[in-house]
């Protein structure tokens, strides 16, 4: 390939999709292509400091306040990180990006939705991943997966959750061609297997 893919992963916390992501890579590698994995939020030095505030702040963070934080972070990794990597020919595996915003802050906090786009696409100034990856599960199961220690975005409670889920499957119905959906309530090798086939068709196609 001249130029790399970008292939986002999104769903729900408990999802299982870091796990795939990591079968992805070593599976990837195994086939001898140049694969990097990063993720949003905090994938570099200023985002490392926007994910502590994000996950980890005791304070209140205001709803819009917590909108723009995902948002520079974005910006600063699309310019600085996947941009050069995509063009450097590099496959780039991402755990979150665009979609979990609209999925997060627009259906679960209930920001306005179209505006949230806009705001994407001032941050990702073009980006646009080739494939999503989307790992649906329930809620219920999901939230079992993270256990008692949760994070301030993993506690925010049943129905935000679930209002999450409901986001996610609004926007693969809305986006088919690039979102693909794939059952994680299944074991992770059938859901891995899954992941692959996505994945062979996207190398075959470029």
């Amino acid at each position: 390939m001249k130029k790399g893919l970008f292939v986002t992963f999104e769903g729900a916390d408990g999802c299982g999709k870091t796990t795939q992501l990591k079968k992805l890579e070593e599976f990837l590698k195994e086939k001898g292509y140049d694969v990097v994995t990063t993720r949003e939020p905090g994938a570099l030095d200023i985002g490392q400091k926007i994910r502590n505030i994000l996950l980890h702040h005791n304070g209140i963070v205001a709803d819009r306040c917590e909108m723009f934080l995902f948002l520079a972070d974005r910006a600063q990794h699309v310019e600085t990180f996947i941009k050069p990597a995509i063009e450097q020919g590099k496959i780039v595996l991402c755990d979150r990006h665009v979609d979990s915003t609209i999925a997060y802050q627009g259906y679960g906090r209930g920001q306005d939705i179209e505006l949230l786009k806009s705001l994407n696409d001032i941050a990702v100034n073009g980006l646009v991943p080739n494939v999503t990856l989307l790992y649906d599960v329930t809620t219920e199961t999901a939230q079992q997966r993270v256990g008692d220690e949760k994070d301030r975005m993993e506690a925010a409670g049943l129905t935000f959750h679930k209002q999450v889920r409901q986001g996610y499957l609004n926007l693969q119905k809305e986006n088919p061609e690039r979102i693909k959906l794939i059952n994680a309530n299944n074991s992770i090798e059938t859901v891995f297997e899954d992941t692959k086939k996505v994945i062979i068709n996207l190398l075959q196609e470029n």
